[in-house]
């Protein structure tokens, strides 16, 4: 059986729409009723890192799981100990490209390091997905668009190797399903197919959209006290450090891991755009 955590996450919620029918699946989420695109068959458990009892029936019977837990906590811990005790005997995590990187230092780095090692003296087989920024992130920006026309971001022209979240979801499965030992042992950096700016994201969304975007570069005050109103104070550093690397270059490799590994080219920013242009378009006015 696979066991499914994030299932109502960015990833979690392809990952659940990927999986081939005919396998034995179950999702542990903290809120069930939340839980959308569950594989046919597929059993839903109530499960919280923070409840012991909750991960027992979880991960009863369990041979694979996919882990998606916040940098920021404990609860790497908490899973992979209960995780071994049950059985398991491959995780999947979710991890991200920063930990590869020497310079990268900020908070959730250093969780995100810690959690790889966890996972990798627990004694059970591991693969780590190590993704850039989700092109999903964008989707920030969709109120101001449709209020004012404008996208506001930091360092507007430094660039990021985006990935679309289909496909990282889609090395999750084949990470899952694959023949035993196939990705065993294995970290796989995942990046989008270009490098690509704020502020050329911008461009791409205003000519897909057939409207003028206006591109405003926030400083890195006005960044701090937008991301603090969203986030506590150390997560709120943490991301500002990690736009600052990027700005120095650091995130601008593009990997070829991800069309090795799914046998074809990955997505491009404007594919991903062209599918969610809803998301940034006039929203609907409600009927009588």
């Amino acid at each position: 059986m696979i066991l499914v955590t994030g299932a109502t996450g960015t990833i979690g919620r392809e990952v659940l729409r990927l999986l081939p029918a005919g396998r034995a699946v179950r999702i542990m989420a903290r809120n069930p009723e939340r839980v959308a695109c569950a594989t046919q068959g597929a059993e839903i458990v109530h499960g919280d890192f923070t409840d012991s009892a909750s991960l027992t029936v979880a991960l009863h019977n369990v041979h694979t799981a996919f882990l998606v837990t916040n940098p920021d906590g404990n609860d790497d811990a908490r899973f992979l100990d209960p995780a071994r005790a049950a059985g398991v005997r491959h995780i999947v995590k979710l991890s991200a490209a920063a930990v590869t990187d020497p310079l990268a230092d900020d908070l959730i780095t250093r969780h995100q390091r810690r959690n790889e090692e966890l996972l990798r003296a627990s004694g059970m087989a591991w693969t780590l997905l190590r993704p850039r920024a989700f092109m999903s992130n964008t989707l920030s920006w969709a109120r101001s668009i449709r209020a004012d026309g404008v996208v506001r971001a930091l360092y507007g022209t430094s660039v990021n190797a985006c990935v679309d979240p289909r496909d990282v979801a889609e090395a999750a499965v084949r990470a899952l399903t694959g023949a035993a030992g196939e990705h065993a042992g294995r970290a796989y950096t995942l990046t989008g197919p270009q490098a690509l700016s704020a502020a050329r994201q911008t461009a791409e969304l205003a000519d897909l959209l057939g409207q003028e975007l206006r591109f405003e570069e926030l400083s890195p005050q006005q960044a701090r006290t937008a991301l603090g109103a969203r986030y506590p104070a150390d997560i709120a550093d943490a991301l500002l450090e990690s736009a600052g690397r990027q700005h120095s270059g650091s995130k601008a490799v593009v990997d070829p891991t991800l069309p090795c590994l799914l046998g074809r080219p990955a997505r491009t920013f404007r594919g991903w755009a062209n599918d969610h242009l809803d998301a940034f378009g006039p929203v609907p006015a409600a009927r009588d």
